[in-house]
C-alpha cells in the first residue's frame, strides 16, 4: 500500500488532535501517586478527552473497552486498565490517541509513580533519548530504516534490548496507517521519507529480553518474557520541508 501524503490542511487537523493527546498526558501527572488504580486513571483520560470534543480512539477499537492503554512495571504495551493499584516505585506509560474533528493524534509518555530506582530511571531516560535519536533521522530523502538503526544502536550500547513484535505506524486520518515504523531496523532499508508523511515513532526498550508474551485472559497486554522493566515513549511526527515536526511534543520535552 501507498503511503498517503497529508496536505497542509489535513496535517493542520492532526496538529491539533496531537496537542489534545499531548495535554491529556500532561494533565494526567497530578494523579499518578500511589493508591489509585490504572482503570481510575483510564476514567478520568475518557472524561478529559470527551470535554475537549474528542473521543478516544482505543475505545470500540477491535473490541477494546477502555480509552487508554496503562502499561506499568513489566508491561511492554497494550495493558488493559484494571483494578491494579500503583505502588511506590512503579513506573508507568500512558498512551492516549485522540480523534478530533476526524483527525488522529497519537502519543505515549512515562511517568514515575513516587520515588523510583536508578535502575528504572536509566532505563525510562535512556528510552527517551531512543526517540528523540530517531527523530532526529527524519527529514526527506532519508531511509525510515535509518529511524529503527538509531534507536537500536542507543539502546543496545546501554545494554537493552529493542521490541520488535511491535513497531510506529503511520496516522492521522485513520488510527493506523502505511508504514510500519521498526524500531531495529538496517542502515538505509526501508522508503524514502518524503515532505508531508505522518507516523509515529515509540520505541519499546526492555531491561532484558525483547521478547514479549500477550496476557491470556485479556488478549491485549503485552509483558516483557522474563518479567524485567520495559518504557515507552512516542511521538506523532510529521516530514517537513527541512526535517521533521513533531505534532505531539507540545512542553518542549524533546
Amino acid at each position: 500500500m501507498a503511503i498517503n501524503i497529508k496536505t497542509p490542511e489535513q496535517i493542520e487537523g492532526i496538529r491539533k488532535s496531537s496537542q489534545l493527546a499531548a495535554q491529556t498526558l500532561k494533565y494526567m501527572e497530578q494523579f499518578v501517586k500511589p493508591g489509585i488504580t490504572t482503570l481510575e486513571l483510564d476514567q478520568i483520560i475518557e472524561k478529559y478527552v470527551r470535554e475537549y470534543g474528542a473521543s478516544p480512539a482505543t475505545k470500540g477499537y477491535r473490541g477494546y473497552k477502555h480509552s487508554s492503554c496503562i502499561s506499568p512495571n513489566d508491561v511492554v504495551c497494550h495493558g488493559v486498565p484494571n483494578s491494579y493499584v500503583l505502588q511506590d516505585g512503579d513506573i508507568l506509560n500512558i498512551d492516549v490517541t485522540t480523534i478530533l474533528n476526524g483527525f488522529y493524534g497519537d502519543t505515549c509518555k512515562m511517568y514515575y509513580v513516587g520515588k523510583p530506582s536508578e535502575y528504572a530511571q536509566k532505563l525510562v531516560e535512556t528510552t527517551k533519548e531512543c526517540l528523540r535519536l530517531g527523530m532526529a533521522e527524519c527529514q526527506p530523502g532519508a531511509r525510515l530504516g535509518n529511524v529503527g538503526y538509531a534507536i537500536s544502536e542507543h539502546a543496545h550500547k546501554n545494554g537493552y534490548s529493542v521490541v520488535y513484535e511491535f513497531c510506529g505506524h503511520g496516522v492521522g486520518l485513520k488510527f493506523h496507517e502505511e508504514p510500519d515504523v521498526p524500531h531495529i531496523a538496517e542502515k538505509n532499508s526501508g522508503p524514502i521519507l518524503k515532505e508531508g508523511m505522518v507516523f509515529t515513532i515509540e520505541p519499546m526498550i526492555n531491561a532484558g529480553k525483547a521478547r514479549c508474551k500477550v496476557d491470556r485472559k485479556d488478549g491485549w497486554t503485552a509483558r516483557t518474557i522474563d518479567g524485567r522493566l520495559s518504557a515507552q515513549f512516542e511521538h506523532t511526527i510529521v516530514i517537513t520541508s527541512d526535517g521533521c515536526e513533531a505534532l505531539t511534543d507540545v512542553y518542549g520535552d524533546f
